[in-house]
């Protein structure tokens, strides 16, 4: 079992307790508490150098104090406290920085709800147990032999065949059925590649419809998209050494995570709502009248401080998208305020919830519109990388890292 520490407050009377206890069991991890010493406990705050009120939060300083001085050992760390509580949140974020700069364990924190499910924590969870695990797997920095990595994505499916760690076929669609998805990418890719499936020596598979396709292709990959997407996108990006932070704004959720020498240390996902998605800027782009492809070029000729749009709703950004054109503001303004609003929601959700390392790579679909790189450089105040085929960041992950199980290589 995969020990994963858990330093929290409130799962217990919010109900949430169990759920997160059956997402670890159900990944392979189990949950456990560091053991901490009652008399220990206000010292330990003293040298954390924050007081505060909750018992529980102390509690939580505490146990982060044991595991950073090695007195209770853990394979990785699940921070999480109730989305309610400023004083919490302020406390899952120092923690979080105080782990990373005291330990090598991987870390996620989550801000829950008493609606929260063991299947919302499940990708965190698998992440977790798989960084541990498969640690020598996401170091490797090449791929070897014939292999093939599929992609099935919430908006998206992609597939990409490769040879002696070069890209010889490519292929998407945007995902209706995942079976017949995922066959049109390969038969495409495939046939680019100039190889027969019958010739690939390994398959691996990621995202939504990873476990069914890896049941269907006998794939000897099957990983959830945290660890594969990241693996993909230092590889696309040259970035295999030193340190990174990957942006993947997908189709449904967003995905933040901080990188050293290729293998996940820290990640968070997901978001308060669709604004900062991909779905989001489909719909900018259909109110505007425009191709998902020219939206981009669109926003960057744009003054986004002309349009005061929300970043935190679709239905509400749409809402103020319609407002901003009847008062006359330009296609080009209101695409740039499209852009800057998600751009905005990422630096103000995920990017709040790990440490920010330069450089910074931006991939998925969303990568290819400009004028989003254009508003994250902004926000961050450097340009993002935007690595060759950074939409295919899952399947080149999945072919590299499936090719670790060919025997010899």
């Amino acid at each position: 079992m995969i020990k994963i520490a858990q330093l929290s407050c409130g799962t217990d009377y919010s109900g949430v307790q169990s759920e997160i206890e059956n997402a670890a069991t159900a990944v392979g991890g189990k949950m456990v508490y560091p053991d901490v010493d009652m008399e220990k406990i206000n010292a330990a705050v003293e040298k954390f150098g924050f007081n505060p009120v909750s018992p529980q939060l102390k509690l939580m300083i505490a146990r982060a104090m044991s595991l950073a001085e090695k007195r209770y050992d853990a394979d990785a760390v699940f921070i999480a406290s109730c989305f309610r509580c400023a004083e919490a949140a302020l406390v899952r974020t120092e923690l979080r920085k105080f782990i990373q700069n005291n330990t090598r364990l991987p870390v996620v924190t989550y801000s829950f709800t008493e609606r929260t499910k063991a299947g919302q924590l499940l990708t965190r969870m698998e992440a977790l147990v798989t960084i541990v695990e498969r640690k020598e797997l996401l170091a490797r920095e090449r791929q070897v032999g014939l292999t093939a990595g599929l992609d099935s994505g919430s908006s998206t499916t992609k597939a990409m065949i490769m040879r002696d760690n070069q890209i010889i076929g490519k292929a998407w669609t945007p995902t209706a059925d995942v079976f017949s998805s995922a066959e049109r990418v390969l038969a495409q890719a495939l046939e680019q590649a100039g190889v027969k499936q019958s010739e690939l020596e390994a398959i691996g598979t990621t995202g939504y419809g990873r476990f069914t396709l890896g049941k269907k292709f006998n794939a000897k990959l099957v990983q959830e998209e945290l660890t594969v997407n990241s693996k993909g996108a230092v590889w696309l990006a040259n970035k295999q050494k030193g340190e990174a932070t990957i942006i993947d704004i997908g189709g449904m959720d967003n995905k933040a995570i901080t990188i050293r020498d290729g293998i996940p240390d820290n990640f968070t996902m997901g978001g308060i709502c669709a604004g900062a998605s991909g779905r989001f800027m489909e719909l900018t782009a259909k109110r505007l009248g425009v191709e998902i492809t020219e939206l981009g070029a669109l926003a960057d000729k744009g003054d986004p401080s002309k349009v005061k749009m929300n970043s935190y709703c679709s239905i509400f950004g749409i809402q103020d998208l319609v407002t901003s054109l009847a008062a006359g503001n330009t296609l080009e303004d209101v695409a740039s305020a499209a852009c800057h609003s998600v751009a905005e929601q990422i630096y103000e959700q995920q990017l709040q919830e790990i440490e920010v390392r330069q450089p910074v790579i931006q991939v998925g679909g969303t990568s290819l519109i400009s004028g989003l790189v254009t508003a994250m450089e902004h926000t961050l105040g450097q340009r993002p990388i935007v690595p060759p085929n950074s939409q295919y960041i899952g399947a080149a992950g999945a072919a590299l890292l499936s090719s670790g199980f060919l025997e010899g290589r």
